[in-house]
């Protein structure tokens, strides 16, 4: 998984960009008037609102363990994450749905057209700058695997979230730019509303996707396939594990819990098996440095 500062820096360069879009598009939906203008100003505050979220979640994650919490705080990122697809998402989504279907019944003429295409394409720049530093961060993870993979595969709630909302952002942006580009070059209202009830169904659906994602995370998923490949190519090689019964890890937000059970190779006395487990679990975590938590269970059988 990758560190705190990787996806520290994607979200403040998403919470840059999306501020400042924000702003842009709120002042030129007053002027023009356009549905899928408003609507896209609300997505780009709830943005706002939803890296606000995963900031707390990362510091809560850093909480060191205690009695209360042995295993730390870690999972509280995915919480957070869960609560920003679910219902910032899906609130950004729905509203934007309402807002074109009342268009659809209460049409407005676009006022200033040409500052709602100014500013859209200003939040395209915007957007698909800060896609590109969170995609800068995603292809340190990815290790040749697809962008459909890591996103089934990740760990890394925080920087899913980031990659959902700057995805459905830059798409949402260029189905608002279509719309009023239509509605100005045919004069017919019901572009710009379809254009927002395309923009809703877009989160709506990116809402659903992410948060498929954080909930396998929220009820307990183990670290990702080929870190586990790698550890379990790890514990094979030691020449003081003779075989291993059963490996079981939990990702524990930026932290990875791991459970052995394995026989081990012949020792001249209790003392020496000690030392030999000590051994393996300090190169384990000299080699995974995420892993936090080793339990190490010598049996003869499974």
């Amino acid at each position: 998984m990758s560190g705190h500062s990787s996806s520290l820096r994607a979200i403040f360069l998403a919470l840059g960009a999306n501020l400042a879009i924000f702003i842009a598009k709120l002042v030129a939906a007053i002027f023009t008037g356009s549905g899928a203008m408003l609507a896209e100003a609300v997505h780009s505050l709830a943005d706002c609102g939803n890296q606000g979220l995963l900031l707390l979640g990362l510091r809560q994650a850093a909480k060191p363990p205690s009695s209360a919490y042995p295993l730390g705080w870690g999972r509280a990122l995915y919480f957070w994450s869960f609560l920003v697809a679910l219902l910032l998402f899906s609130v950004g989504g729905v509203f934007s749905i309402y807002e074109g279907i009342h268009k659809l019944s209460h049409p407005e003429a676009l006022r200033w057209p040409w500052l709602a295409l100014g500013v859209l394409l200003f939040g395209v720049l915007a957007e698909g700058t800060s896609l590109a530093g969170c995609l800068g961060e995603i292809n340190k993870q990815r290790h040749g695997r697809s962008l459909w993979r890591w996103f089934r595969e990740t760990r890394s709630s925080e920087l899913l979230v980031v990659f959902g909302e700057d995805l459905a952002a830059l798409i949402g942006l260029s189905l608002a730019l279509i719309a009023v580009g239509l509605t100005m070059l045919t004069g017919n209202l019901l572009f710009d509303a379809l254009g927002t009830i395309a923009i809703g169904v877009l989160l709506v659906v990116v809402a659903i996707a992410v948060a498929i994602e954080v909930k396998a995370l929220l009820i307990g998923q183990g670290i990702e396939p080929q870190r586990r490949a790698e550890l379990e190519r790890f514990l094979a090689a030691r020449e003081e594990i003779a075989e291993v019964f059963n490996l079981l890890t939990l990702q524990m937000g930026p932290d990875v819990m791991v459970a052995v059970k394995a026989r081990m190779a012949p020792a001249d006395s209790p003392r020496a098996m000690i030392e030999a487990i000590n051994r393996v679990e300090a190169q384990m975590k000299a080699s995974f440095p995420d892993i936090r938590w080793s339990f190490f269970e010598p049996d003869v059988r499974d």
